[in-house]
């Protein structure tokens, strides 16, 4: 019996060049979709042309949620099409003492998959609750969910997350040791990102606070980030 704690191994998924970089533990996969809110959808469009759009996503349990409007391209998927979804977390420029050595410190994953557009309305909406919440925590409780004219405006696919592979690059530059043996610097530029103050937009009454779940987000997130290790 497979291990349902390992990631998939099928010839998409296996590495072909730094194998040594792959995580091969599916809790991998959920930490890089936990902490990205952009995902990358690839296909081949009716008329053969290859299409990579970005979209936001949600996930529920093994499900990876992609939404957007019924008259969308992304979304017009034919049956049984494969699909590409794939995540990038840049965590820093590493640089070397040669050009040829510079790289970068990222946590990726690839999930392959045929999608299913979902048209059942209690389904649609715990997948876009799913999503709503993946990008704004609380936000779904805290608002309108959508009517049934924006439900069927709207098209949601479901992919299932079991074919996938992740792979990540950490630490300092890897230099000849002739490189190292001439001195110079070298080491690794952080990249980070973090939520700014928010912005109330102009149509809210005066006197309505920012609501506590955004601030505390806005702040716990910068500060997590600002206490991550410097070195990728």
């Amino acid at each position: 019996m497979p291990d349902v704690n390992e990631l998939s191994s099928t010839p998409r998924t296996q590495l072909g060049r730094h194998r040594e970089r792959a995580r091969s533990d599916r809790a991998a996969l959920f930490d890089v979709l936990d902490a990205a809110l952009i995902c990358h959808l690839g296909f081949v469009a009716a008329d053969g042309t290859p299409v990579v759009l970005p979209t936001g996503f949600g996930v529920a349990g093994d499900t990876l949620y992609l939404h957007g409007s019924v008259a969308a391209r992304p979304l017009v998927v034919g049956p049984s099409q494969t699909v590409c979804v794939t995540v990038t977390l840049l965590d820093g420029i590493v640089l070397a003492r040669s050009t040829f050595h510079h790289s970068m410190n990222y946590r990726s994953a690839v999930v392959f998959g045929v999608p299913r557009l979902l048209t059942d309305p209690a389904e649609k909406l715990r997948a876009l609750e799913a999503v709503t919440e993946h990008l704004a925590p609380g936000q779904w409780a805290a608002t309108r969910t959508p009517t049934r004219r924006e439900l069927a405006a709207t098209s949601v696919l479901a992919l299932s997350l079991l074919e996938a592979s992740v792979k990540v690059r950490s630490g300092p530059p890897i230099d000849e040791p002739s490189d190292v043996a001439d001195g110079g610097w070298a080491g690794v530029l952080p990249v980070t990102s973090a939520y700014g103050e928010p912005v109330t937009a102009p149509d809210v009454p005066a006197g309505v606070p920012v609501p506590s779940r955004i601030r505390e987000r806005s702040w716990g997130v910068a500060r997590a980030r600002a206490a991550e290790p410097s070195g990728g």
